[in-house]
């Protein structure tokens, strides 16, 4: 899925182009021949970095963490605690209870009532798995993480409980514009960035993430204030929280399918001038086109150099975007719309979906929280991460505030990466990564059978796993080189923790410097998270919250994700049995958890 990470500020077919910066466009595969001052600055960074590496290597303390070691790992729960998680990871791994999941809540609330069944979730799966029922009861538990040193990214996990029949109208209404409806020719669009209604139910195949529909504007100026509120929250309970948000809650998705396809196909159009100047099959940072022979237009020569996307001008009212949504067509030489038409509706809902990330960003800003945008859909995903490294662009300037996320599930990760890294670098703000494996996998290798396209996803887990460290080792290596990027490694895998501190160690990278972060999900892999946070290190639980009627479908899916992560390893299960054990034996019946001074 490699795609354009920025798009010219073009207008439709006709008009001349003011082009700048060719390096930002294409998934930044066309890189423009910058001024030789920039690349001989990079060679010489790049020549000091072997001896500052080894500078920082042996100066910096080295750091290790056992992992076995219980009494560390779970000081901070009771007993009870403890029981509760062997209880809950236990009933994940029996399929059976796994997959009737939902129908078996469901009679047990018809049997205990609202208030007995509410109760029995918090004692078991909500309790394990969610923070409390809004941003004023989860602030003990936040509290708590935080005196045993791991920090909190709040995420209010409610969803619309929808049957399937529901959720495919909703879709299908929602990413169809009023053209395709109308019946009108959509022969020259991308099949994977159209709505297709066996997949309709986006949530069918996910387990680990959640999933919005759109029902109008007014559904989504509540999902934006809920993520204000939960800023706010993050800002109010420490001095270095996150927050997370999803662009498909914010607006119509329709606009992220079109801005999506429009990417890809400039993508294409860079990829088609690379191997007519025969430098196709390069490394994507290698590649450098010559803009001279280029034309878009009959009349109209393209200049020097291609303007990027301004986000001044997505928000701005004046300034439609459909404009925007134009891909240059290589038999006539022109520039064409992607639509023949966008309706003044379709304009201002696409228009809003910005203005609400707009003012998301400036409230995290504002409360000195940072804020990660989830990934999505491989059909969604090149706008999503488009627009937030837009966002990147005007509010990293000073600190990293808009965290990217890079789905390490992907063929093309790594260039991804590397060409925001560079980007990053060239322009001078900071850049910020959540690097993920992926959470659609099913759906997304399905999808690609079922209407024909490129399987996106890289062929097995292992090299998933070599795609996550080989995109982790290049941002490590760009703290070291100039201290500007920051990168969450989020993952339940302890080998890919453990090659993280080992990395840090060979480049003397230190917890202190709070350049690289960790995080795992609320009631999973506390063995891991604790220790590192009581090491030092920047370590954050993604922290749901939520009535306890409305997380229902998180739950769920815990339980589905945990069904399959407690088959692979019964580790956690025998280092909480140990820990509970070793307590029990030597007259711990009544353990409180006790922070140490100064975490």
């Amino acid at each position: 899925m490699s795609y354009v990470k920025t798009v010219p500020a073009l207008t439709r077919a006709g008009v001349d182009i003011n082009v700048r910066r060719l390096n930002t466009l294409s998934n930044r595969r066309a890189q423009s021949t910058v001024a030789s001052t920039q690349a001989d600055q990079d060679v010489t960074n790049r020549e000091s970095y072997s001896s500052r590496k080894s500078r920082n290597a042996s100066s910096s303390p080295k750091i290790s963490i056992d992992f076995e070691l219980t009494q560390e790992a779970y000081k901070s729960k009771d007993n009870l605690e403890l029981l509760r998680s062997l209880v809950v990871f236990k009933l994940c791994s029996y399929d059976l209870l796994v997959d009737k999941n939902k129908e078996l809540m469901d009679i047990s609330k018809f049997l205990l009532g609202k208030k007995a069944f509410e109760q029995f979730m918090k004692m078991t799966f909500y309790g394990q798995f969610v923070a409390g029922e809004d941003h004023k009861s989860i602030k003990s538990l936040i509290q708590k993480n935080r005196a045993f040193g791991v920090g909190s990214v709040l995420d209010y996990s409610v969803e619309e409980d929808l049957t399937q029949e529901d959720a495919v109208t909703k879709e299908m209404d929602s990413c169809v514009s009023a053209t395709e409806k109308e019946g009108m020719s959509m022969d020259h669009r991308e099949k994977q960035y159209k709505a297709h209604q066996q997949f309709g139910d986006r949530r069918g195949g996910v387990t680990g993430a959640r999933t919005y529909f759109y029902s109008d504007e007014a559904k989504c100026d509540q999902h934006m204030e809920t993520f204000l509120k939960c800023i706010k929250a993050s800002g109010g309970s420490s001095v270095d929280g996150f927050s997370a948000i999803k662009m498909t809650a914010l607006g119509r998705p329709q606009f992220l399918l079109q801005f999506s396809e429009v990417l890809v196909k400039w993508k294409r159009f860079f990829s088609f001038l690379a191997a007519q100047q025969g430098r196709d099959g390069m490394e994507a940072l290698e590649q450098r086109l010559e803009l001279q022979p280029l034309q878009v237009h009959r009349t109209h020569r393209v200049g020097e150099t291609i303007d990027r996307l301004d986000w001044n001008s997505l928000i701005d009212d004046r300034i439609k975007i459909s404009d925007l949504l134009v891909v240059p067509n290589l038999e006539t030489g022109q520039l064409e719309p992607l639509l023949n038409k966008f309706t003044e509706e379709e304009e201002k809902q696409m228009k809003r979906m910005l203005q609400r990330l707009d003012v998301l960003a400036n409230h995290a800003e504002e409360h000195s929280v940072r804020l990660m945008v989830d990934a999505e859909q491989t059909y969604f995903q090149p706008a999503i991460s488009t627009l937030t490294v837009e966002m990147q662009r005007i509010y990293n300037r000073g600190r990293p505030v808009i965290f990217n996320t890079y789905q390490c599930y992907l063929k093309e990760a790594y260039d991804i990466v590397t060409m925001d890294v560079e980007l990053s670098r060239r322009e001078g703000w900071f850049f910020g990564a959540k690097l993920v494996r992926g959470a659609y996998m099913y759906q997304e290798r399905s999808r690609a059978e079922e209407i024909g396209y490129e399987d996106p996803i890289n062929p097995d887990y292992e090299t998933t796993n070599m795609m996550y460290h080989k995109c982790l080792d290049y941002i490590l290596d760009e703290i070291v080189l100039n201290r500007n990027a920051n990168v969450m490694v989020a993952s339940h895998n302890e080998d890919t923790v453990k090659h993280t501190l080992r990395r840090m160690n060979e480049l003397g990278l230190t917890p202190t410097e709070n350049k690289v972060y960790f995080g795992q999900l609320l009631g999973m892999c506390d063995q891991i998270s604790f220790p590192l946070g009581q090491a030092g290190f920047p370590v954050y639980k993604y922290v749901p919250y939520g009535p306890v009627n409305e997380v229902i479908p998180y739950l769920s899916r815990r339980a589905q994700e945990n069904r399959g992560f407690m088959k692979g390893s019964q580790r956690e299960r025998e280092l909480l049995w140990k820990e509970l054990k070793r307590r029990l034996a030597s007259g711990q019946v009544f353990y409180r958890p006790q922070p140490e001074p100064g975490l």
